[in-house]
């Protein structure tokens, strides 16, 4: 009987991402999400009351997971297929997933900020640490284990942020702001996406417009 080494052929497999990603998504630069809907609930919460309303997490989950796979340099299409939905319940989807990704994008800049403030106080720490230990080198070695301890610390948090927790806030943050900056169509059957230059041109032009209008918001609060 041929030994068959089967954990081997499972290591071996590939997936070949980029290749799927570009052929199911991506064209002309645009990166568009299907999603077919048979009611509105599978859209907006059923939880939710008029005029508070949410997402359905599981559309929000879809949309969240789909797009992270697609190139971050890609602006997101949202097309919404379906013939179940009255123009106010567009409306209201428009705005509620605008509002929704919004809000995630400003808990992502609220933790981006906390992870600063933590990456400055561990680099003063970790250059106050290393002068004292300069000063002290005649000290004995109990105190200067301390200083040790602080240094490595700090050094390790800073390792650690650099390399590891600050690249995954990066990525967390340009999903947020693309999500957050997404366009959203609806069609009642699918049809395979064909974005023209001029389209592409509008819709970076809507992109550039929304992200200067949400900076001269933020620039108004601060004042």
């Amino acid at each position: 009987m041929i030994g068959r080494n089967i954990l081997k052929l499972f290591e071996s497999r590939r997936s070949h991402l980029d290749s799927r990603v570009k052929r199911d998504y991506i064209r002309n630069g645009i990166a568009t999400i299907p999603c077919r809907v048979s009611d509105y609930s599978e859209v907006i919460s059923t939880y939710s009351v008029k005029g508070f309303e949410t997402l359905n997490p599981d559309f929000s989950e879809y949309l969240k997971s789909t797009a992270e796979v697609t190139p971050a340099e890609c602006p997101l299409v949202l097309n919404i297929i379906g013939d179940c939905l009255s123009q106010e319940q567009k409306t209201t989807i428009k705005e509620i997933i605008r509002d929704d990704f919004a809000y995630d994008l400003g808990m992502v800049e609220k933790e981006e900020k906390l992870h600063t403030q933590t990456f400055l106080l561990m680099l003063i720490g970790m250059i106050v640490s290393g002068m004292l230990l300069w000063l002290t080198h005649t000290l004995a070695d109990e105190p200067r284990e301390l200083i040790y301890i602080l240094f490595w610390f700090a050094g390790d948090t800073l390792c650690d942020y650099i390399f590891l927790t600050g690249h995954d806030m990066r990525q967390n943050r340009r999903l947020a702001g693309r999500l957050a900056s997404i366009k959203v169509i609806f069609s009642e059957s699918y049809r395979e996406p064909d974005y023209t230059e001029q389209d592409v041109d509008q819709l970076y032009s809507e992109i550039e417009k929304d992200v200067n209008e949400t900076i001269q918001e933020e620039r108004e609060i601060s004042s």
